[in-house]
């Protein structure tokens, strides 16, 4: 029950309101703007920036700043800019993602307030919970360096290189025209079919190590645990692996020897 307290206390009602419309404020600014563009994958984009915004504003409230709560800021940072930059340059001058094409087409009139909603808005709730770490870690009292924060680092950046090697031989790959229609099986993709998935996942359970530097962190094990499902089950792995299962009839014989997230050998198919 005392970690209960400390938890809730630390992340008083007050921070986590204000945190929650910080983050549905820049989804609905950012829906206003899609309306106009008539673009909504600019969500994705936007998906990095966004906790760079919140992460901000929780590094803020505090009114001492430990070399831990800098570091945090700018690994925050690091990756924040990387993946928004990155998936920029992957949609620019391609149009809207097929996913919100899709969904526009089913909404047909009605998709401008449907995507708000099923878009824009529920990205902001799961940005707000994914980003609880964050604010533990920038409101811990410690100021001496735990094992927590070496075990943070270098989850941290196992999945940052993990995930950014894997979208450069990625990107690397789609640019060879030879390479059209065919499927990446080497470098980090001969291991996961997904190494950029499985990085973001070790990304935010550096983050959540950091976290357990204050008294009750411990509770905001639903953001890694979050977000891992959701790359694994929802909008990653699975929604992703329909269409590449349509598309590239190779791809069968990628599922049959390669795991689809977590890394390891590939197994003859």
């Amino acid at each position: 029950m005392p970690a209960t307290f400390q938890f809730l206390n630390m992340l008083a009602l007050e921070i986590q309101l204000r945190s929650l419309l910080l983050s549905l404020a820049c989804m609905t600014l950012l829906w206003l703007i899609s309306l106009l563009k008539k673009d909504a994958s600019l969500v994705d984009i936007f998906w990095g920036i966004g906790f760079i915004i919140v992460s901000l504003f929780y590094f803020d409230l505090t009114k001492s700043h430990s070399l831990r709560q800098w570091l945090v800021i700018t690994l925050v940072v690091i990756w924040g800019l990387r993946l928004s930059l990155h998936i920029l340059r992957r949609n620019w001058g391609h149009g809207e993602d097929q996913r919100y094409r899709a969904w526009r087409e089913q909404a047909g009139k009605s998709f401008w307030w449907v995507s708000y909603f099923k878009v824009f808005f529920l990205q902001g709730i799961v940005l707000w919970i994914v980003s609880w770490p964050l604010l533990a870690a920038q409101q811990s009292a410690r100021s001496l360096w735990t094992i927590f924060d070496v075990i943070g680092i270098i989850l941290w950046s196992f999945g940052f290189c993990f995930e950014a090697i894997g979208d450069f031989q990625l990107a690397r790959f789609k640019r060879n025209p030879i390479n059209k229609g065919k499927v990446m099986r080497t470098g980090l993709w001969a291991y996961t079919r997904h190494p950029n998935y499985f990085g973001e996942a070790m990304i935010w359970w550096g983050f959540y190590s950091f976290a357990l530097t204050a008294s009750s962190g411990w509770w905001t094990i639903i953001s890694p645990l979050l977000m891992t499902f959701l790359l694994m089950r929802v909008s990653g792995v699975a929604m992703l692996e329909k269409s590449l299962v349509v598309t590239k009839p190779e791809y069968k014989s990628y599922i049959e020897s390669t795991n689809a997230f977590f890394p390891w050998f590939p197994r003859q198919s």
